[in-house]
């Protein structure tokens, strides 16, 4: 499972945004082809792109491409202009079908075959960010597609259904939910949640993060640097969670050895789903101290 608190937007067609976005403490960037890119500039940023993610290889973190939606001229092209192994996904906005994301698998897959690159090595994650994609958002988690993860996008969510998009985001709850739900009903990873816009509001930045990850994300989408600090401190477990994750772990397996899968540790009741979340969490600092090293 890869390491994706903190997922970053850079406009394709800014080449310093870009090149500093490599360099931050993001987990992923995602050189952006859809809305921060005028329609003039679409198709020559494709090339940028791609400039930009030879350029930074090797790298420490992932490298994505967020093509334009399925229904626009410019979705198939994107999609043909950026895959080849300097690439580790697409990112396909507004997806409001399976058979929208069953179409891009099928592209995907025949470019990797025309360039002999490693089928299905390349990551599809979708936004789920319209009513109607919110509606057949299960059957879009069973698409049958290589997409191991959704994201909610509450930017075109809020527009599209006529929602006030409130500092603290009640009305967003619900549709998070549903977000999580289908994801785990499809066996898919926990889902990553969406950009909070004001930048200059970090106190409600830091309860949404928090918050995402109380709902059952594994992270959130940033629109700049100064957001990751946040993201990833809410997204990653604090050495209280650590100790206690070990403690659970060692005394259960103790536990477990002389017969017993149910115990007592600091009058906390731990059993099977308790010791599953604790190794879920040691998982977790363990892959964030192998990027920190």
């Amino acid at each position: 499972m890869e390491l994706m608190r903190s997922l970053l937007f850079a406009p394709g067609n800014h080449a310093r945004r870009v090149e500093k976005a490599f360099t931050l403490d993001a987990d992923v960037v995602i050189l952006d082809l859809e809305d921060a890119v005028v329609l003039a500039e679409k198709v020559g940023t494709r090339d940028l792109i791609v400039t930009a993610l030879k350029l930074n290889q090797p790298r420490d973190v992932l490298g994505y491409v967020r093509v334009n939606s399925f229904e626009t001229d410019f979705c198939h092209a994107d999609i043909q202009a950026v895959m080849g192994d300097w690439l580790d996904g697409l990112m396909l906005p507004k997806v409001e079908s399976a058979a929208q994301m069953q179409a891009v698998e099928w592209m995907m897959a025949s470019i990797e075959r025309e360039r002999g690159l490693p089928e299905g090595k390349i990551d599809l994650l979708p936004i789920i960010e319209t009513g109607l994609g919110m509606t057949r958002v299960r059957e879009i988690a069973e698409s049958g597609t290589r997409a191991k993860r959704l994201s909610f996008g509450a930017g075109d969510y809020t527009g599209d259904l006529n929602l006030i998009w409130t500092q603290d985001e009640m009305e967003l709850l619900t549709a998070r939910a549903e977000v999580v739900l289908a994801s785990r009903a499809a066996g898919m990873e926990p889902p990553l949640d969406s950009v909070f816009i004001d930048l200059n509001d970090n106190e409600h930045l830091e309860k949404s993060a928090v918050r995402g990850r109380e709902m059952g994300f594994q992270g959130k989408l940033c629109i700049h640097p100064k957001q990751l600090d946040a993201v990833n401190r809410a997204y990653s477990p604090t050495d209280d969670e650590v100790a206690k994750a070990e403690k659970y772990a060692a005394a259960f397996q103790e536990a477990e050895a002389a017969g017993s899968a149910s115990i007592q540790v600091d009058g906390y009741f731990v059993d099977y789903p308790i010791v599953e979340r604790a190794e879920r969490t040691l998982a977790l600092i363990e892959r964030i101290r192998a990027k920190q090293k």
